[in-house]
């Protein structure tokens, strides 16, 4: 996802190029248009680079939205063939849908597609995977949301990300512990708080203290690996523990850096950590 600008800038088989040149030997595959050109440089990145693929990605339903994921309703087919090309068996949804945020109900909907799908899915030898946000940690009648997903989507297992679990409140290791039989990815990148803004200072001296208290709610930032305040020496060992297969790095927003060199960073940290011999 992170790279998305870059595949259309120097194409599928180049960014992996360098992707690799940075010593990252596995990746996953999200918000890449999956043409027949794209497949085809993915798979000869596989063969010409040694580059892993740890997971495609889809959504549940088409909504609509150009250039982004296929949708399970009106491309199963194509996905499935997309995975058994590439010798891919996960499968990951990306988020909830926006409009099934709304409620539990909404919520339950979701359920019940996804496990639909993900029952298809098994079928073919491929198991469909959740990526959580910090919704997933909104109670309802004093259950979290994730744990509704868990129960009502047994076909389902997890792609944990940590951030997006340090945000919701949880213990990303708490969580690694709970869901350690259903998390076969996991995203990492840091949690940082950054600088309020000088424009929020300014509001603050024309007495304007709404728009300045909104500024300094707001200042939690995506991070490199190291960058930030989580404890990924901990983290990464007891995912280590527990088996996890695939720990991918991301980063949602790269304020102005080049993605590669973010990239570098969080690989020279994990390398700082300790853990070298995972590339």
């Amino acid at each position: 996802m992170m790279l998305k600008e870059k595949f259309e800038e120097l194409g599928a088989f180049e960014t992996l190029k360098k992707v690799s040149e940075i010593g990252y030997n596995a990746v996953e595959i999200s918000q890449i248009p999956m043409t027949e050109e794209n497949v085809a440089e993915l798979k000869r990145a596989q063969d010409e680079l040694g580059m892993e693929i740890a997971s495609l990605s889809c959504n549940v339903i088409d909504e609509g939205t150009p250039g982004g994921n296929d949708a399970l309703d009106t491309k199963f087919d194509k996905i499935v063939q997309d995975c058994k090309t590439l010798g891919v068996t996960k499968l990951r949804i990306g988020m909830l849908p926006f409009a099934n945020m709304k409620n539990k109900e909404t919520a339950l909907a979701f359920c019940r597609q996804a496990n639909e799908f993900g029952e298809k899915l098994k079928e073919e030898g491929i198991q469909l995977y959740y990526h959580n946000h910090h919704v997933e940690f909104r109670k309802y009648e004093d259950e979290f949301l994730i744990d509704i997903i868990a129960r009502e989507c047994p076909a389902l297992d997890f792609e944990l990300d940590l951030h997006w679990v340090q945000r919701g409140g949880a213990d990303p290791i708490a969580i690694l512990e709970q869901y350690k039989d259903r998390a076969g990815l996991v995203h990492i990148k840091d949690y940082r708080i950054g600088a309020i803004p000088d424009e929020a200072f300014s509001a603050l001296e024309e007495g304007d203290v709404a728009s300045f208290y909104t500024a300094f709610t707001n200042i939690v930032e995506f991070a490199e690996i190291g960058a930030g305040s989580m404890d990924y020496q901990a983290i990464v060992n007891k995912a280590l523990d527990l088996g996890i297969e695939y720990l991918l790095v991301e980063q949602d927003m790269l304020y102005g850096r080049d993605p590669f060199d973010c990239l570098a960073d969080s690989r020279q940290a994990l390398i700082d950590y300790g853990f070298a011999d995972l590339f």
